[in-house]
């Protein structure tokens, strides 16, 4: 298959493909007679692999590091349980730190007495009152 299907078959734009080849996760396919990327079986598996990767927020070297093991089928999975598990402890602390500043934002809300914006509340929260627009 071409480019533009490969595209539209995993819902990845165009860039993003050539993006992926270019940095090696994605091998560069062969080309036809009139110099298009023809796109096999394999690829449209591994770009599969690598969009589902990073929908659930896998980031780039992680995916590298998952596809390395992944392409040694002898290698014991305990290598991509800890690739996982540190993910998920990253996902956690990304939770903790917006729950974090949801309490200190939905604080300030708190405090608005609906008054002018020289005394509002998030304004002066937010740092001294001549630098707010900078």
């Amino acid at each position: 298959m071409q480019i533009g299907e490969l595209a539209r078959t995993t819902s990845t734009k165009v860039e993003t493909i050539r993006f992926y080849e270019k940095i090696g996760l994605l091998a560069e396919p062969r080309r036809t007679t009139g110099n298009y990327r023809d796109y096999g079986a394999t690829h449209l598996a591994r770009l599969s692999f690598i969009r589902r990767a990073r929908d659930l927020g896998f980031t780039l070297d992680q995916v590298r590091e998952l596809l390395a093991l992944s392409d040694d089928q002898d290698h014991p999975c305990g290598a991509i349980d800890g690739v996982a598990r540190a993910h998920l402890a990253q996902i956690d602390q990304k939770i903790a730190d917006l729950r974090a500043l949801r309490r200190e934002l939905d604080g300030l809300i708190g405090q608005c007495r609906q008054g002018a914006i020289s005394e509002c509340r998030i304004i002066e929260a937010l740092g001294p009152r001549g630098e707010a627009g900078h």
